[in-house]
């Protein structure tokens, strides 16, 4: 896999994903609502989002950290080879029991605790090790930036990527609490859960035909 900073696809691939994690209702929409409900104000449900984005921002960036440490210390090659094999394993898991690891907040909880949840169920989830496939060739050691400017870029990947899931999500929960309504998840939603598995894999996958 070959890239740099300024071509357009990586950044357009981390905004497509952050869209992605923003539909997905495990990722905060469908809490975001509920409060609001609950609570009975809009209100809550468009301030739930700054913590929402944060937990997850904070959850991806902790993965592309370690993919970078990693990266600096250890041949590239092997650092691709053993995020595949995570992304991989993360997916299979994923589709036979991650839809029966279900992390339960409160109505009541406040914001410190929805960063938190949002935190624990982008990590459950594997959010950040999506993201990985797009950082390794702007941020590998092979890469034009080198290792100096690899911190400052992965910062800016997070930023792209928790905007696009933030819009997302806002999108999505003013929409639903407003005129949808939570009644359309029982009629014909689809199984998100088999889906992000199969995003997981591909994004495994993708590495793996680029080393």
């Amino acid at each position: 896999m070959t890239g740099s900073p300024i071509e357009p696809w990586p950044w357009l691939a981390l905004a497509g994903l952050g869209l992605f994690h923003g539909i997905n209702p495990a990722m905060g929409w469908l809490f975001a609502v509920a409060l609001g409900l609950n609570r009975g104000s809009r209100k809550i449900v468009l301030l739930s989002l700054f913590p929402i984005a944060l937990g997850h921002a904070l959850a991806v960036a902790v993965i592309l950290s370690v993919v970078i440490a990693l990266g600096l210390m250890l041949d590239h090659a092997m650092v691709t080879r053993a995020a595949a094999l995570v992304l991989i394993g993360w997916a299979l898991w994923h589709a036979m029991r991650g839809h029966r690891q279900r992390l339960r907040v409160g109505m009541q909880t406040g914001l410190a605790g929805l960063a938190l949840w949002s935190f624990l169920m982008a990590s459950a989830h594997g959010a950040g090790l999506m993201v990985v496939p797009m950082l390794l060739p702007m941020c590998g050691p092979e890469a034009p930036i080198g290792a100096s400017g690899a911190i400052p870029l992965a910062l800016a990947a997070v930023g792209v990527h928790s905007l696009a899931m933030m819009v997302a999500i806002a999108a999505i929960s003013v929409a639903v609490y407003d005129w949808i309504g939570l009644g359309f998840l029982r009629r014909g939603w689809v199984n998100l859960d088999l889906i992000w598995a199969g995003a997981l894999l591909l994004c495994g996958a993708v590495l793996i035909a680029g080393v």
